[in-house]
């Protein structure tokens, strides 16, 4: 079993940046497979940005890409998410999802791909 622990949200004005971590247990992000989904207020969950274990390809969804780069340590049990340029429309409980397997790229994106979960974090976009 991996318990995710998520940490770095906060209240950040419109072109700020934030950094979220992802502190995984029992395994490193080397093993893993890693994602960040978010919910947004009265939205569904929806993917932001994955990690695929091994070579460690990255994707973004389109709202994001060009501003968002999810990341992790060699070796270490620590991933990231990078947020650039925010927007209050990124305003969101952002979710650390990580699964042993190996996801095909469009299987990415569904909630039912990640096996282990972190409880979330809130991330305030506002001025």
């Amino acid at each position: 079993q991996v318990q995710l622990v998520e940490s770095g949200g906060g209240l950040v004005r419109p072109g700020g940046s934030l950094r979220l971590s992802c502190e995984a247990s029992g395994r490193t992000f080397s093993q893993l497979a890693v994602a960040w989904f978010r919910r947004g207020p009265g939205k569904e969950r929806e993917f932001v940005a994955g990690l695929k274990k091994g070579m460690g390809t990255t994707y973004a969804a389109d709202g994001v890409r060009g501003r968002f780069t999810v990341s992790r340590v060699s070796g270490k049990s620590t991933a990231y998410l990078q947020m650039n340029s925010l927007e209050p429309e990124d305003t969101a409980v952002y979710y650390c999802a990580a699964t042993s397997g190996s996801p095909i790229v469009s299987s990415l994106s569904r909630v039912s791909t990640w096996e282990f979960w972190g409880q979330g974090v809130q991330v305030t976009v506002s001025s």
